[in-house]
């Protein structure tokens, strides 16, 4: 009688699961713009202080739950040597976010090297991005349209896939709520590919 309430109980509130890479460079935000996400959508998270968030050496993990899916992003580390595992993960991943850090322009073409790969795997074929230019808190940052011109040579290696790109200051979470909100549409969309 157990296992049949058990199996009922788990039939009744089973989530899908999506796996969502959050990728970039190193010191872009990504750690950063995961812990805000995580704080936002878990009412009974503590959350870590964003000052004491370091360079990320493997991977962080963080799991919402948006209507009926489960969300696990995978935020995984920007330095240039980890780079080369990122592929490892683009099998099982249904949604990308890419954060961009809008005050290093010096690493702009770096950051859009690594971008190039992403969008032309063949693993990430049709899979949605959503591109978070990072840090707008900063007044000397790079502007929306200045990252995309920067971009506007990956814009053809996109394909057919929906693509957003989105200001964000993952610091202050203030920018990030609109971000927040296409969470939910990102979700959308990844159920429609998955």
């Amino acid at each position: 009688m157990y296992t049949l309430l058990s199996g009922l109980y788990k039939y009744m509130f089973r989530r899908d699961e999506y796996c969502i890479l959050i990728l970039g460079l190193d010191n872009a935000g990504k750690t950063t713009f995961l812990e805000q996400t995580k704080t936002r959508f878990n009412r009974n998270y503590k959350g870590m202080s964003l000052s004491k968030i370091t360079t990320t050496v493997g991977l962080n993990i963080g799991t919402i739950d948006v209507g009926k899916a489960r969300l696990m992003f995978w935020d995984l580390g920007g330095q240039d040597e980890l780079q080369s595992l990122w592929d490892k993960y683009y099998a099982e991943s249904h949604g990308v976010i890419y954060v961009i850090d809008s005050t290093d322009e010096e690493r702009l073409s770096e950051s859009k090297r690594a971008f190039e790969k992403v969008v032309t795997s063949e693993a990430l074929e049709g899979v949605p991005i959503l591109v978070l230019a990072n840090k707008q808190d900063v007044e000397t940052c790079l502007s929306i349209p200045d990252i995309k011109t920067a971009f506007s040579d990956c814009i053809n290696k996109i394909g057919k896939r929906d693509c957003l790109t989105q200001a964000c200051s993952a610091l202050t979470g203030q920018v990030c709520m609109e971000v927040f909100s296409y969470l939910p549409e990102l979700s959308i969309s990844v159920l429609r590919k998955g």
